[in-house]
């Protein structure tokens, strides 16, 4: 909400500064968000009156002029280049010696042979609006030498405020001062708004065929207006500064009343509306209306209209239709002023991809109760302004449905004092309500409250002693130490923290990023394979419909924004949440029922594995690379790999993360048609691991160092193609849980392997060498142990097909 500090001065003057009147209204709940002055910094200009003009003899667009400053001397000559620039009107002058924004000072010139004695201005070169289209062309009424600071009132403020969503009587300057009033004290002047009979009775006829949608519809007919009348300049200079921009009288009235009183009006083409009468209604399907901003709507049943015999025309409480827009040629309108209901209003802007002022007051609600003088005071200022001596004002046409019920909220006294933790007496709290403007009675220390129809957010007990809190100034509460000690809790040692995990990661040269949890729907079905994904009602972006159940979707998107910005490597993490449907789960206060959310850390690898340097010859990161991370990232765990496909990945170049037999994780090479569908030059590597998995590790134990030296034994097997590794080191690790013989048992190390290929009459084989190492345990131990520890390997491993390589 932005807004001169004149404008808000002309209903309440409080005796304070610029900067005491923003703190007040901070403290109070309005938050001042920025103060800047209407037009920066510059000295040395004053009114002037251009008396003749005349063309210049060696320029075809510049202009000599003859100025008058007012200083009672003779007229100045300058040399103007300005389209606009004629005789008799009242314009800036920059004199000799001013200083201008930018600290530009102007001088004696000459310009093609004439001599220039100072400078007439446009409003961007005093810095007050972008319009370079000319001379800043005053009002005939302001004084000629009279410094244009003063006579314009450049040393005004604009003041924007900001304010939570239910504070919607807050959202006009009438709003704003009554708070003002509560705070201050200060005395406070409305605008009077008395009924303007009518000396017509043509009018617009009303029917509400729904009242969930519209509890209020005020309309008047006035016929035989001048539409082309200007603008005041009084009330162009508000709206300027209150970030609206002037565009015809009718225009800015509308925007005038809709700041100053915080209710929207439109004005309607009456000769357009067929039949001579409005229907208000839910949409229907199949319906369309072209609305003023260019864009054709389809209506559905959730939009509601306003219909005249042909149809919809009038989106409800958010923009008018072009069908029944004012024009040109209009000389009869109709005013509307209405009360739609906030659930009717509420998320229809985000469906349609605009907002509008007037959507954006009718979602947090309007004054109710005030639409018949609001009505009333548009008519007057329409008349003012537009109105001739043939003006014709309609009967004021007032078609009320389903309006709030307003119900007294009690307020104990005792409870206030509690909740806010200070000791205000009652008459202070009375004191509160009558600067509110609210009704009340007061009886056994209990306050029955009935608030105006302004402030339809007073609904709670809560919701007064709020009010109560903020008038007496949250910065007087007082300073009170918690009454529970504190106490500092201490990490268990076998638990680590995310942020260590975070730590590592950067160690290891990653970039944190930190993405939405909702994402497209493509990424979805792309990189985790899933048709059905959590949507969201009222997503933020529509592309941004649905919750993720990966994290490599917006790392993938990152790479390829910084590709885009030809990085050429890179190394990213991200640590955050997935959603995903489980039935199992229940509702409590950190889990919503039906939805697990796991928090996961995904990376990935792109580009040069080394970064260029003499050492090594370079090469593209690879599967070897992100596993070896993984293995860094999750020490002293110790995870197997397991080869399994995944719908992000390459299917010969993906494994799960396995940790205790349990799935973590996964870790991979991105899918070939994904590195095609995405634009990546090469694919990267990516994984995915739970973090609850990996919190916990195992604490160090101290074992001492044996004097005794470690002996070590070679064997060779062939095993039969397709047996892993891991499936042979496994089975020898359960042996030496159970065989004697392998008393002492460190390891057993793979140093040598070799594939071969299928012949005419033998399958594929691998030929594996291994190291076995033990430790013994006393000084007895001897050769023949070590041969019969190495014959129970050898056993261990002929589970799984393993012969001596001969």
């Amino acid at each position: 909400m932005l807004f001169s500090e004149s404008w808000l001065r002309s209903y309440i003057n409080p005796d304070l500064t610029t900067d005491e009147l923003c703190e007040a209204m901070t403290m109070a709940g309005l938050e001042v968000e920025e103060v800047s002055s209407v037009a920066p910094a510059f000295s040395g200009v004053v009114v002037a009156r251009v008396l003749s003009v005349k063309d210049h003899e060696n320029s075809d667009h510049l202009h000599i002029c003859q100025v008058d400053v007012g200083d009672g001397g003779e007229p100045l000559q300058i040399v103007c280049g300005a389209p606009n620039v004629r005789e008799g009107i009242l314009v800036p002058c920059a004199k000799i010696g001013a200083v201008l924004p930018g600290n530009f000072t102007i001088k004696k010139a000459k310009m093609r042979g004439e001599v220039s004695m100072g400078m007439l201005c446009s409003a961007r070169e005093l810095g007050i609006t972008e319009d370079h289209t000319g001379l800043w062309i005053l009002p005939d009424d302001l004084t000629v030498g009279e410094d244009i600071r003063t006579a314009c009132h450049l040393d005004d403020k604009k003041i924007e405020i900001k304010l939570t969503p239910n504070r919607g009587d807050a959202l006009s300057l009438i709003g704003v001062a009554r708070d003002l009033h509560a705070i201050t004290g200060a005395p406070l002047t409305l605008p009077e708004m008395p009924e303007v009979p009518a000396n017509s009775d043509t009018k617009i006829d009303i029917k509400i065929k729904a009242p969930d949608l519209c509890g209020r519809y005020t309309t008047r007919r006035i016929d035989n207006l001048n539409i082309h009348a200007p603008t005041p300049q009084w009330m162009k200079d508000r709206l300027e500064r209150s970030g609206q921009r002037s565009i015809s009288a009718l225009v800015d009235i509308s925007n005038y009343v809709m700041l100053e009183t915080g209710i929207p009006t439109h004005f309607s083409d009456a000769q357009k509306i067929a039949g001579g009468a409005y229907t208000v209604r839910w949409g229907k399907p199949g319906e369309k209306i072209e609305l003023l901003n260019g864009q054709t709507v389809d209506v559905d049943p959730e939009l509601g209209v306003i219909c005249d015999a042909n149809g919809p025309k009038v989106l409800a409480g958010i923009m008018g239709g072009e069908d029944t827009k004012v024009t040109d040629e209009t000389t009869c309108i109709s005013i509307e002023s209405a009360f739609w209901h906030q659930k009717a209003i509420q998320g229809r802007c985000r469906r349609l991809n605009f907002s509008t002022d007037a959507a954006y007051r009718y979602e947090r609600g309007v004054d109710f109760g005030q639409t018949e003088k609001v009505l009333n005071y548009i008519t007057r200022l329409v008349t003012e302004i537009c109105g001739t001596e043939t003006t014709a004002i309609g009967p004021v046409i007032d078609a009320v449905t389903v309006l709030p019920e307003r119900h007294e909220v009690k307020m104990r006294a005792d409870r206030a004092r509690k909740v806010i933790g200070m000791d205000i007496d009652t008459a202070t709290m009375a004191e509160c309500f009558k600067r509110l403007g609210f009704e009340f009675t007061l009886e056994d220390d209990v306050f029955s409250v009935k608030a105006p129809t302004y402030r339809f957010d007073i609904e709670i007990e809560e919701d007064l002693i709020e009010e109560v809190a903020r008038l007496v100034g949250y910065e007087k509460l007082p300073d009170q130490p918690p009454m529970a000690r504190a106490y500092m809790h201490t990490r268990p040692e076998g638990m680590r923290s995310v942020h260590s995990l975070r730590m590592k990661l950067a160690d290891l040269g990653y970039q944190e990023l930190i993405n939405f949890s909702f994402v497209p729907r493509e990424w979805e079905k792309d990189f985790a394979g899933n048709d059905q994904p959590i949507e969201l009602l009222n997503p933020i972006a529509s592309q941004l419909s649905v919750m993720r159940t990966q994290m490599v979707g917006g790392l993938v998107d990152i790479l390829k924004y910084n590709l885009n910005r030809k990085v050429t490597s890179a190394k990213l993490f991200e640590v955050g949440r997935i959603f995903r449907r489980d039935e199992s789960v229940v509702t409590t206060e950190h889990s919503v029922k039906g939805v697990d959310q796991p928090v996961r850390i995904a990376g990935l690898l792109y580009g040069d594995a080394m970064g260029e340097q003499w050492a090594v010859p370079a090469r593209l990161a690879d599967f070897f690379d992100a596993k070896g991370d993984v293995e860094r990232l999750i020490a002293p765990l110790e995870a197997s790999f397991v080869a399994k496909s995944f719908p992000a990945l390459h299917p010969g170049r993906s494994a799960a993360i396995m940790l205790d037999g349990k799935e973590i994780g996964f870790v991979g090479e991105l899918h070939p048609k994904l590195q095609q569908t995405y634009g990546l030059p090469h694919a990267p590597i990516v994984f995915e691991l739970d973090v609850a998995s990996i919190l916990h590790k195992s604490v160090p134990w101290h074992t001492p160092v044996s004097k005794f030296q470690p002996i070590s034994r070679d064997v060779s097997v062939v095993v039969p193609h397709g047996v892993t590794f891991m499936a042979l080191q496994k089975v020898v690790a359960q042996a030496a849980q159970t065989d004697k013989r392998l008393a002492g048992f460190v390891s057993l190390d793979l140093f040598d392997l070799y594939h071969k290929a299928a012949d005419a009459d033998k399958p594929a084989e691998v030929s594996m060498a291994f190291r076995l190492t033990i430790q013994p345990e006393d000084e007895n131990y001897s050769g023949e142990d070590a041969e019969a520890a190495l014959a129970a390997v050898v056993e261990a491993l002929a589970t799984q097909g393993a012969v001596l390589r001969q």
